[in-house]
């Protein structure tokens, strides 16, 4: 019964993390989308995209990161035949990859904030294009944990379609950039 208690806890607190890093990868595009704005404008909304993306991870995406991260170390410590596992440690590698991202986001959020208004100097589409990752990685986790051995199995497919997903987000991504300009 603890078990599935803990377990339920991570998974909601899982789904704040990424509705979190969702919205602040988001919150990095709107604010380069100022770019073109009127000074007002633009220092007016640039001040508020940092103080949202400032809010979002301190009050939201890093708290809900470390419950995450928190049960998902005590569902180990309940159950550590999972580390025997072979899809376990892929589950695992995904993980790495988004603590990489959960990285990239924290230097994004200090950036702005550190710019005090001036340009982010990155290109708008990399900044949509780095807003799917997070997406990417959800993507891998649950497949892995849903199907569990037959990610293992059935691994050349999978890959075949993530490649696809992949591929077809995207295409849309920039199909979506270019009729916005």
């Amino acid at each position: 019964m603890l078990y599935t208690i803990i377990k339920a806890v991570h998974i909601i607190f899982m789904v704040s993390y990424f509705a979190g890093i969702f919205y602040l990868a988001r919150i990095f595009v709107y604010y380069k989308d100022t770019d073109e704005f009127e000074e007002n404008k633009k220092q007016v909304l640039r001040e508020q995209y940092v103080f949202m993306a400032r809010r979002l991870w301190n009050i939201i995406t890093v708290p809900a990161g470390i419950i995450m991260l928190v049960t998902g170390l005590t569902m180990i410590f309940l159950n550590f035949g999972l580390m025997k596992t072979p899809w376990f440690h892929l589950k695992l590698t995904f993980l790495v990859g988004l603590a990489v991202y959960h990285y990239w986001c924290w230097k994004k959020v200090l950036q702005i904030k550190n710019l005090h208004g001036n340009i982010l100097p990155i290109e708008n589409i990399k900044l949509r294009q780095a807003n799917e990752i997070a997406t990417f990685i959800l993507f891998l986790v649950v497949f892995t944990v849903i199907l569990k051995s037959m990610v293992i199995e059935y691994w050349w497919q999978l890959i075949v379609g993530f490649i696809v997903l992949v591929l077809l987000i995207m295409t849309t991504v920039k199909l979506v950039n270019k009729k916005n300009k």
